[in-house]
């Protein structure tokens, strides 16, 4: 895999933002990123804050959509927009999202990502469309 690839999905898990929640990076290959955000009490107390948990499906969406190794250095995107469910309580634990490309049109493309906690358990899904351009 092209070590350009690598660093621009390595810098969009944890730029910034991402930086700010203490996302670190996990795992990447074309279409499937894995971040992980560890708990603390900034994120909510008992209980992670749903606003957390959104960003954090935006992260792994965004870096998962740069994954593709064939993106020219001039691509720009922005999330168009997503919809997530809650399924359960995150409660004082480290999070990890987990983001598949599910199709890539024109410029619109779109993946799911899925969120456990440390237990395994799913706490969150979601669906997101991403607006990549060349």
């Amino acid at each position: 895999m092209p070590e350009i690839h690598n660093q621009r999905v390595a810098r969009i898990a944890t730029e910034s933002f991402a930086d700010l929640l203490g996302i670190r990076l996990v795992s990447n290959r074309p279409d499937h990123v894995v971040v992980r955000m560890p708990y603390r009490t900034e994120l909510g107390v008992g209980r992670i804050h749903g606003g957390a948990i959104s960003a954090l499906i935006d992260v792994a969406a965004t870096a998962s959509f740069w994954s593709d190794p064939n993106l020219k250095e001039t691509a720009i995107g922005a999330t168009v927009g997503f919809t997530v469910n809650f399924l359960k309580l995150a409660v004082n634990s480290d999070l990890t999202a987990t983001a598949r490309v599910r199709r890539r049109g024109g410029t619109l493309c779109t993946g799911d990502v899925t969120v456990t906690n440390e237990a395994g358990d799913e706490v969150a899904m979601a669906v997101v469309t991403y607006k990549l351009t060349q």
